[in-house]
């Protein structure tokens, strides 16, 4: 790809971005939210067309004007939200759109031959040719979309962060697919957010920034600071900071908690100025943990204490109450997507607005203003909807709405998941300021439980951590006496 240049009305979204891959090569197409990755991959894949530029397959000039031009010259892009049809079993998934037909029918013995023939290409032929894809695992299910990358004979193969819903076993499965792939010559292009799996996997990265290629190289040989600094345009020194934080009086108590089916026991104490984090593998229960304690699922047995209200309550009872949560799911859970940014701000306290019980534009727009900046929301105004914010963005715009709230105890679920370098440091900066409080401007200490998938987070963000296994919280700990590997052993069950 040379010279590629797509507008988006006002918005330059690649502004003359080159990207080389070789066949046999896996490359790391990095960059922060909004950079142009996706815009670059759907003008390689077929779904845009551009302004400006040439490309090559090949060695041939490629130029394809629809997503089904690009899957007939070979190019596959698998996204981060699966695109299978759920009720379809795995062979129709596989050969969806290039089903063998014998006259005017599918030949539905040869149809089976051949997903089964792809399966066994990407040493999977394990996986059930007849079972709905719906009852398949998120990891299953990338393993179909990649089998039918192979079935139309891919030679171009496009990854947008296929581990951000995958547990650890699974990404090594799929980086060891990634590695077979790329021995069988296929060009690889690898988008993701977490540097230690471009080092595990990759062999060269291209970095974008402000739609404009900043930076390319050789993984091994260059450090990751390098490759931030490339994205972000800047150092980024203290990804993880800490500033002083005092512990006060205890905010949260949980007791023996359990729900309809997770967690199966849950005891923890939450105080005033301290983030806690939650470990686990995908499933553990952490997230229906939260999710209780907000009110949003039901409790089963155990007791739960916010500061002086015992009893488990309902959601708009809990915003009262001073607790806010950010849900795993932002599109579907945390969100309001076709509304505006200054609507999802003040969803949860609208008093105060305008006179007399009203709400109005103008009174949200004011409300939501001063968290815009000091979130440093990148938007054109408080009315633009949240849809069309990059991922990093609506996240920011999901934590303003707790500050809006003034909550004392936040509960983030996976808050940094599929966001870039940049906002994930600005967004923990957030977090260890809220835990901190500033006796100066008399902002008082909050209180953060926090679950994330991705260990050095919680190493670097917490003051205590405790870690879920099959349903069941373990003892929470200081930071000081856990660390990566000690995590994963209490997570997958060798010490449960």
């Amino acid at each position: 790809m040379r010279g590629v240049r797509k507008r988006f009305g006002a918005t330059q979204a690649l502004a003359g971005v080159d990207l080389a891959v070789g066949a046999g090569e896996v490359h790391a197409l990095v960059g922060e939210n909004g950079a142009g990755k996706s815009t670059l991959m759907k003008v390689l894949s077929g779904a845009i067309t551009p302004d400006q530029g040439e490309m090559f397959l090949d060695g041939a000039p490629y130029r394809p004007q629809s997503p089904s031009d690009g899957r007939g010259a070979g190019v596959a892009m698998i996204y981060q939200e699966l695109s299978l049809a759920p009720d379809l079993t795995v062979a129709e998934n596989i050969l969806l759109g290039v089903e063998p037909k014998r006259g005017p029918l599918v030949h539905w013995r040869e149809l089976r031959r051949r997903a089964a023939d792809a399966l066994a290409q990407i040493g999977r032929s394990e996986l059930p040719l007849d079972a709905p894809a719906r009852r398949l695992s998120i990891a299953e299910q990338q393993l179909v979309e990649i089998a039918r990358s192979v079935a139309i004979g891919c030679r171009a193969l496009v990854l947008d962060e296929p581990t951000s819903a995958l547990p650890l076993s699974d990404v090594q499965q799929l980086f060891r697919l990634i590695r077979r792939l790329r021995e069988q010559g296929l060009a690889i292009v690898y988008i993701s957010h977490f540097l230690e799996e471009i080092k595990e996997v990759c062999d060269r990265f291209t970095v974008l920034r402000d739609g404009q290629t900043t930076g390319e190289g050789i993984v091994a040989s260059t450090p990751p600071e390098t490759i931030v600094a490339m994205m972000v345009g800047r150092e980024v020194n203290d990804l993880y900071p800490r500033t002083v934080r005092k512990p006060g009086e205890v905010l949260l108590q949980a007791v023996d908690v359990a729900g309809a089916a997770k967690p199966a026991s849950a005891s923890l104490e939450l105080r005033r100025g301290e983030v806690v984090g939650v470990a686990g593998i995908v499933g553990a229960g952490r997230t229906e943990l939260l999710r209780i304690l907000m009110g949003l699922d039901p409790i089963r047995s155990g007791a739960i204490r916010l500061a002086d209200v015992d009893g488990w309550r309902p959601p708009d009872a809990r915003w009262r109450q001073g607790v806010g949560i950010v849900c795993e799911d932002r599109k579907q859970e945390g969100l309001a997507l076709e509304l505006s940014i200054a609507e999802n701000i003040t969803l949860p306290k609208l008093s105060g607005l305008a006179p007399l019980g009203l709400v109005t534009p103008g009174g949200e727009d004011r409300a939501s203003r001063p968290l815009v900046a000091a979130l440093a929301v990148k938007c054109t105004s408080p009315r633009q909807p949240v849809g069309a914010l990059s991922g990093g963005n609506q996240q920011k715009v999901a934590l303003a709405r707790l500050l809006h709230a003034d909550v004392d105890l936040l509960l983030l679920d996976e808050p940094t998941r599929g966001i870039d370098v940049g906002s994930k440091a600005e967004i923990c900066r957030l977090i260890d300021g809220l835990a901190a409080g500033d006796p100066a401007t008399g902002r008082r200490p909050r209180a953060v439980l926090i679950v994330s998938s991705y260990l050095p987070e919680l190493l670097g963000l917490c003051d205590r951590i405790a870690v879920m296994c099959r349903g069941r919280l373990g003892r929470c700990r200081p930071v000081d006496q856990w660390d990566e590997h000690r995590i994963m052993l209490e997570a997958t069950g060798a010490s449960c």
